[in-house]
């Protein structure tokens, strides 16, 4: 057979069809370019204008957090070394003077005091209550999304608004006042200044009671994430094996498969409770609250004042400096506490 009928043209004559394609393109100095590099031509003009799309996105939002969060930062721990009274502007360097002038400040130690006593007092009551009302919600066969809603509705709440609330009127002082009311229930006859009141020192209540309704929902949602998270393979198993109680399951389950859920949570009370200001200067320290000898004085508060009312700036950033390394100091301390990052082979020896 012929080359020409092998390719079914007539021998001696052109091709009555027509011409196949030719599967190669021309490349740069006339080279042949394949298909696959066609393709990688084509993914690189693809990602030019999506590179250009997530650049135009975040640049904004990099360079605001860089200018306002560390170059802030950076400015603020300059500024803890130097004089400046009435200017945020360096040159009157003067080292390590303004640590010594807060740490020997007794104003500035009271409020140390007054911060770590309410840590110690907020942290184990809103855990407590935030684990106790998760394992009720999570029980209920019925409205568990009413209830879980309910509970975390405070916590949408503006910390300031609930302190006034709490200190206008349901601890008003006043005989109309809801505690007072609920006090005349009770037997006593006179109103009681719960904020004013020193001597026993009632106003902790109002502090950590307000902080609580705040701050309970949120933690609440956060254990019952990590409780529906276990599985209820576990409890039927733990049934079989006679454990019908539910103090028994919880002990046995529960509680050691939330660990890692009870250290975050603890974590974020302590940080979230060294940065307490708005209820102790509304409740405490502001003008409205007819102070009675109490010191509502937490770090913030105390370095607010000194900062804009005294316009003691490098004071001010030495403080803020003071009250983060605490706020980790206390962090480190409870994660070390709760074994948090060590791995099981470490923990069982």
């Amino acid at each position: 057979m012929s080359s020409a009928s092998a390719t079914g043209t007539p021998s001696g004559g052109a091709a009555t069809g027509p011409a196949p394609r030719r599967p190669w393109r021309t490349g740069p100095a006339g080279r042949p370019a394949g298909p696959a590099q066609g393709a990688g031509r084509a993914g690189r003009a693809r990602r030019g204008p999506a590179w250009g799309a997530f650049l135009l996105l975040t640049l904004p939002m990099v360079a605001g957090l860089f200018v306002f969060k560390y170059v802030a930062i950076g400015w603020g721990l300059l500024l803890s070394f130097n004089e400046a009274r009435g200017t945020i502007s360096l040159g009157a360097w003067n080292g390590l003077e303004n640590y010594r002038r807060l740490l020997a400040d007794p104003a500035f130690t009271r409020s140390l005091v007054t911060i770590v006593v309410f840590t110690l007092i907020i942290v184990p009551v809103t855990f407590a209550f935030a684990l106790g009302l998760a394992v009720l919600v999570n029980r209920l066969r019925g409205g568990r999304a009413f209830f879980r809603t309910t509970f975390f509705i405070p916590a949408a709440v503006s910390y300031v608004v609930g302190a006034l609330v709490w200190k206008m009127s349901l601890f008003s002082g006043t005989p109309s006042g809801v505690a007072n009311s609920l006090a005349y229930l009770l037997g006593y006859e006179e109103s009681i200044g719960w904020v004013a009141t020193v001597d026993p020192p009632l106003y902790w209540i109002v502090l950590v009671t307000v902080r609580l309704w705040l701050q309970t929902g949120f933690y609440m949602i956060l254990f019952l994430a990590g409780i529906q998270q276990i599985p209820a393979q576990l409890y039927e198993a733990a049934r079989v094996d006679g454990a019908e109680s539910g103090w028994r399951l919880f002990r046995h389950i529960t509680w050691p498969m939330l660990r890692n859920t009870s250290v975050a949570v603890t974590l974020l009370l302590i940080i979230n409770a060294f940065q307490a200001f708005d209820e102790f200067y509304n409740i405490l320290a502001s003008n409205l609250s007819g102070l009675g000898g109490a010191d509502g004085r937490t770090p913030l508060i105390y370095l607010f004042q000194t900062a804009l009312g005294e316009q003691n700036y490098g004071a001010g950033s030495a403080g803020a400096f003071v009250v983060t390394l605490l706020i980790v100091a206390f962090t480190l301390l409870q994660g070390r506490l709760a074994g948090f990052g060590r791995t099981a082979e470490e923990e069982a020896r």
